[in-house]
């Protein structure tokens, strides 16, 4: 497919830089509601000057250009082995322009690979449909966020969480508790009931691809009401949204899988056509 690489180099650049419109909204929306003169206010509007300023000056939101996950709908027969080396080599070319940060390290012995590129970087989920065109959306996930999810087998009777809707809302606040903010508030939730522990995971990742816009009833589940506000300084802006999705499970088993994503909220996609050509951009 013409022109991958080079498509893929700049969806990582806007993705690293431009924050989608629908988060730039809530982020604005929280600023709004934060009482003036507090912490929580200082906060947001340090954020708000941040998105804008990385946007002008094409530079990372953040120094931790985290995670790089690559989502891939492909049609029938695509060839994924060359999506993954243009993948590749892309990954390896932003890191040289500083669209990354030398961000991938040797678990064992430490050693960074100063490319971005190794076992698991990036990775690739890729999943074939039906269509003609590529679907592709990039997640840059910040180690702070990602250190901060968690997963939780019901019951947990160490907080009263049964095996019913009411027990998982019980644990998705309890991890935005546990966050206490280290996660860089306010955030946005993954969730997926259910599945194992693996796909539970990948699935609430899944989940982070939905727009802001997508709400529930009660998208943030109260957590706004626990003072944790932004940054962990306190305040009304806690979460900015939490989107919810269930798999099957075993009998035996109920896990809860939340990936918690910072308010960098790093994601971007597009569409190509048969000839490589970007048709439509996502977010």
């Amino acid at each position: 497919m013409r022109n991958l690489k080079a498509n893929l180099l700049e969806l990582i650049r806007r993705t690293s830089a431009e924050l989608p419109d629908d988060v730039f909204r809530a982020v604005d929306v929280g600023a709004e509601a934060e009482l003036a003169g507090t912490t929580g206010a200082y906060a947001m509007d340090i954020i708000t000057k941040n998105i804008d300023l990385a946007r002008r000056k094409s530079q990372p939101l953040c120094q931790d250009t985290g995670s790089i996950l690559f989502f891939v709908k492909a049609p029938v027969g695509f060839d994924q082995l060359t999506f993954e080396a243009a993948a590749k080599a892309a990954v390896g070319e932003a890191t040289a322009k500083g669209y990354l940060r030398q961000n991938s390290v040797d678990s064992v012995t430490g050693k960074n690979s100063g490319n971005n590129l190794g076992p698991g970087s990036p990775t690739v989920h890729c999943h074939q449909y039906r269509g003609t065109r590529l679907d592709v959306r990039l997640i840059l996930k910040g180690g702070g966020c990602e250190n901060v999810g968690a997963q939780y087998s019901l019951p947990d009777t160490r907080i009263g969480a049964n095996r019913d809707l009411d027990g998982v809302r019980k644990v998705i606040l309890e991890a935005v508790v546990q966050a206490q903010g280290k996660g860089c508030s306010p955030g946005i939730l993954g969730v997926c009931i259910g599945g194992d522990r693996a796909t539970g995971y990948v699935h609430s990742k899944e989940h982070l691809l939905r727009t802001l816009d997508d709400v529930s009833p009660d998208p943030p589940l109260a957590a706004n009401k626990l003072g944790i506000g932004p940054m962990g300084f306190g305040g009304k802006t806690t979460l900015l949204g939490c989107k919810i999705g269930a798999l099957n499970r075993l009998p035996a088993s109920f896990f809860v899988s939340i990936s918690y994503m910072c308010w960098a909220y790093r994601r971007h996609g597009f569409v190509l056509d048969g000839q490589g050509q970007i048709v439509k951009w996502l977010y």
